[in-house]
């Protein structure tokens, strides 16, 4: 890899971010993203887009960032203790997406590539993943958007999805809950062992599946009719989201720790939420149904 390459990653990155904006907007008629261009002076800067209030999507953010700094922050070196104190660089899309109709899931991409300049050569990884988190559960949901991970991955082995599949559930699950935060995934950290064309391919593969994966779930829904109680237990589950993110989150502490804009970190909480002390679904309803049969790690595909 080389510096050419990174400025290729860059211009894909935020080519990825216009489509996905343009997508959105194409689904919610008469909401437009919000551009929100930040520098950091020497640690680099961002555009943070963000859709707000629109009939079908209550909230959405792509944030893009190019960011870097003199010492790798403990987030990303507690699984990499051979470059602390290395310099580094990172760059990535993220993606949130807050629906206002309680039947359309929630969902979240990122796609990410850091390197840390350890000398004589410099030590680079992707990372990124997406994931979908329902507030009520449909089957033909949760198989689209796992046969769409399945079959991105399938030029790039047949172990990828499966792999990929089980660190998505273990990595989106509240331990203080002992509940999975939705439904999954793929997830993964520290692509690098592919080298850089055939990994930066399965980044571009990513980036294009989770679109792919999602729109058609919206539009599926994006007309259910629901009321206050949808609402409600739609406002409940978004703390489980909430809860997640500023606990667990590795992007979420690794830009805090690193110094990065706050708004644009935090882009990804959703804009009304709710909790409710020890409350449980009563059995039986369509509430129970998504802890009984949907928050459980399965082969959706």
């Amino acid at each position: 890899m080389n510096r050419e390459s990174v400025i290729g990653v860059r211009a894909f990155f935020l080519q990825l971010q216009d489509r996905l904006c343009a997508a959105l907007e194409a689904e919610d008629a008469g909401a437009r993203f919000h551009r929100d261009a930040w520098d950091r002076g020497e640690g680099g800067g961002g555009v943070t887009r963000i859709l707000l209030d629109g009939p079908v999507f209550e909230q959405a953010g792509v944030a893009f960032s190019h960011v870097h700094g003199h010492a790798l922050p403990s987030a990303a070196t507690s699984r990499r203790p051979d470059l602390v104190g290395e310099s580094w660089e990172a760059l990535g899309v993220s993606v949130v997406v807050h629906p206002r109709n309680p039947h359309v899931p929630t969902s979240h991409l990122n796609v990410r590539l850091f390197v840390a300049a350890r000398e004589p050569e410099p030590v680079w990884w992707f990372g990124g993943g997406f994931d979908l988190t329902p507030y009520y559960g449909y089957l033909e949901d949760c198989e689209h958007w796992h046969r769409t991970a399945r079959d991105l991955c399938a030029p790039f082995g047949a172990d990828i999805y499966p792999r990929m599949k089980r660190r998505c559930d273990e990595y989106f699950f509240l331990k203080h809950r002992d509940e999975p935060r939705g439904i999954g995934g793929i997830f993964f950290d520290d692509l690098d062992t592919w080298g850089f064309d055939r990994a930066f391919a399965f980044i571009r593969a990513v980036g294009a599946g989770y679109q792919e994966g999602y729109l058609p779930i919206v539009r599926r829904r994006r007309d259910t009719t629901y009321g206050e109680r949808e609402r409600e237990f739609q406002l409940y589950r978004r703390g489980r989201y909430v809860e997640f993110n500023l606990v667990y989150d590795r992007g979420t502490l690794f830009g805090l720790q690193s110094g990065g804009r706050a708004e644009s970190i935090l882009m990804s909480l959703p804009p009304r939420v709710r909790w409710r002390y020890d409350w449980t679904p009563e059995p039986g309803t369509r509430e129970a149904e998504l802890y009984d049969e949907f928050l459980r790690p399965r082969d959706w595909a």
